[in-house]
């Protein structure tokens, strides 16, 4: 799974950045841009302004320093504005007279503001952030010296004490959201607040040991150049700031949580027990898909799909000569010894390898547009190994650092191949993400705004539909592989029936969980947290398997419909032409294309 941090928190209520926009001390512009190009530019660089943790992450270091209260009610009236401003810009560019990639560049950014302004209508910043995202919980990754928040330079110092200055305005605003969502009865589950509290009580982030807390990170590790001085300094300041900043906010709002939000917390699951909550949900099965299925559409699919997976995985149970039930078989390969093959770290690296192998000669027909970012797989760092999952981490555009494909290690023997390990590689690798991504980041001819943006019905859907392409790689030719490419499309599927069972009131929290367990081979914890990722952010599981099948969908109806003038490789070059994409905008791009085929 690629980083879903910056939709995450549109999803939220774009929650990550734009609180100190006073109407006295608005970050925005006055810039009024004539042609598409230039509207497209302004309106990215206005944005970073906005959400400055973002552009940490992209590498732009201009607003290092600067930590917006952007859940405050003046910073998102302020935010709305900006939007619109950009629509009535749109609205002087003659649609008719752009060139097909410009219209997909229309596309995007009028659906872009479309959505962030509607996003608003439904009060995201009510609910600031949850147990599984938000700014409490990415602030100690930036924090730890180990993300992208750099320190390599005293000024890379001062602007982390400054965004620490600002972390408890921030978290006194979202108590006071979380008390204007009470007023409304848009509240969290009682369940999701429990898992919440413990997370702000974390001795990591509220202890005052040198050793324990993770903001102690960057004074633990100078840069070799600072004096003995500098040292001083700052190792005084940062125990001075986590002492007076960092610790009294988390406990703060540990002690909000429990004692006010808790027992105003709500007993039910889905977002159909909030206000106009088939509203709120049908709006994030919107944003979140790209496209206009209802929830009802997407739950007959996902059960169509967990029919169909299923049928297919009783093929398998049957070629390995297992007698038992379809459960009992799913639980049973957890532990079958045939499926753990490798005693090292090495060897498991160099299964991965082994798939790169096999597949690269087939590459060359299925694209001719391939990135120039260098690729490696590496093993997670020891430090982060015991909760990390796969995970591919982009390179930078200039080329400086390859993308990388993690995979954590804990225990080499008990790596399991039915976790999927050759759709794994398909996905977060070659050619999922890192053809997805690069090519994205690598294209200097996309506005910004594309070049480093992100729809997770494409992303994901592209990385999923990558699984796909095992057979024709020559993957999936061991049974045990064969299942784990079967468990990672079921995984998918069941989202699409978990996700809305639970938000429409057709499941509760603990049928969703035996749905899950009957189908999917992860033990009871694993299955409840997926549960309550769903529940804490509505629609966002849903997007990996619609985008996947519209690709495969698209695929089909143009090799139907060109017959020997189609050609899998141009097919896939002009899905990635022009980065992520929400999927009806991809369309018509894709329609676009077919015509000029003939």
């Amino acid at each position: 799974m690629k980083n879903i941090i910056s939709k995450t928190l549109l999803g939220l209520g774009l929650a990550l950045s734009l609180a100190s926009c006073r109407k006295t001390d608005s970050p925005l512009t006055k810039v009024t841009p004539s042609n598409l190009d230039s509207i497209a530019a302004n309106y990215y660089e206005q944005y970073l302004k906005l959400y400055p943790l973002e552009a940490t992450s992209q590498g732009d270091l201009r607003y290092n320093d600067q930590l917006p209260i952007n859940i405050d009610k003046d910073f998102i009236s302020g935010e709305i504005a900006f939007y619109h401003s950009v629509q009535k810009q749109l609205e002087n560019v003659d649609y008719k007279s752009l060139s097909d990639d410009d219209k997909v560049v229309y596309d995007v950014l009028d659906y872009s503001l479309k959505d962030k302004i509607e996003a608003y209508s439904f009060h995201p910043e009510y609910i600031p952030f949850s147990q599984f995202t938000g700014l409490p919980l990415n602030f100690p990754l930036y924090g730890s010296g180990e993300g992208s928040q750099p320190f390599n330079t005293a000024q890379d110092y001062d602007n982390w004490l400054k965004r620490m200055e600002k972390f408890p305005i921030w978290m006194d605003a979202a108590a006071q959201n979380f008390r204007e969502g009470i007023n409304t009865k848009m509240v969290l589950p009682k369940k999701l607040v429990l898992k919440m509290i413990p997370q702000m009580r974390a001795e990591e982030i509220t202890s005052s040991d040198f050793e324990k807390n993770i903001f102690f990170g960057p004074i633990k590790k100078f840069p070799k150049d600072f004096t003995t001085s500098q040292k001083e300094k700052y190792t005084q300041l940062y125990k001075e700031a986590v002492a007076k900043n960092i610790i009294p906010a988390y406990t703060k709002m540990g002690d909000f949580l429990e004692k006010e939000y808790l027992p105003k917390a709500r007993d039910t699951d889905g977002y159909n027990n909030i206000p106009k909550g088939n509203d709120v949900y049908t709006y994030y099965v919107k944003s979140w898909t790209t496209t206009n299925k209802t929830p009802d559409e997407i739950n007959k699919i996902g059960q169509q799909q967990v029919a169909m997976l299923r049928a297919e995985m009783e093929k398998v149970k049957q070629q390995v000569g297992f007698t038992g039930t379809l459960e009992e078989f799913i639980t049973n390969v957890k532990n079958d010894p045939k499926a753990m093959p490798y005693q090292t770290s090495k060897e498991v690296l160099d299964g991965f390898n082994g798939i790169l192998a096999k597949i690269t000669p087939k590459l060359k027909t299925m694209f001719s547009v391939t990135p120039k970012t260098k690729f490696e797989i590496r093993q997670t760092e020891k430090f982060r190994e015991a909760s990390a999952s796969a995970e591919y981490i982009q390179g930078t555009p200039d080329g400086k650092r390859p993308g990388i494909f993690y995979m954590p290690l804990p225990d080499p023997a008990k790596f399991n191949v039915t976790s999927g390990m050759e759709s794994l590689f398909l996905h977060e690798a070659i050619p999922g993400h890192h053809y997805q991504v690069s090519l994205q980041q690598e294209n200097t001819k996309l506005p910004k705004f594309m070049r480093f943006g992100w729809f997770g019905a494409y992303g994901e859907g592209w990385a999923h539909y990558c699984e796909t392409l095992g057979p024709e790689f020559g993957l999936y030719t061991d049974p045990y592989q064969k299942m784990g490419y079967l468990s990672d499309q079921m995984l998918r599927a069941v989202r699409l029936v978990v996700d809305t069972g639970i938000h429409t009131g057709k499941m509760t929290r603990e049928e969703a969980i035996t749905y899950f367990l009957n189908n999917i081979a992860y033990d009871e914890a694993g299955a409840t947290a997926e549960v309550e990722r769903y529940m804490a952010m509505p629609g966002q599981a849903l997007g990996y398997k619609i985008g996947s099948l519209r690709i495969r969908e698209l695929r089909e109806q143009y090799q139907k419909q060109l017959g020997k003038k189609f050609n899998l490789a141009k097919f896939h070059d002009e899905i990635l032409s022009q980065g992520c994409l929400p999927l009806d905008v991809l369309n018509r791009k894709m329609e676009l294309w077919a015509k000029k085929q003939k």
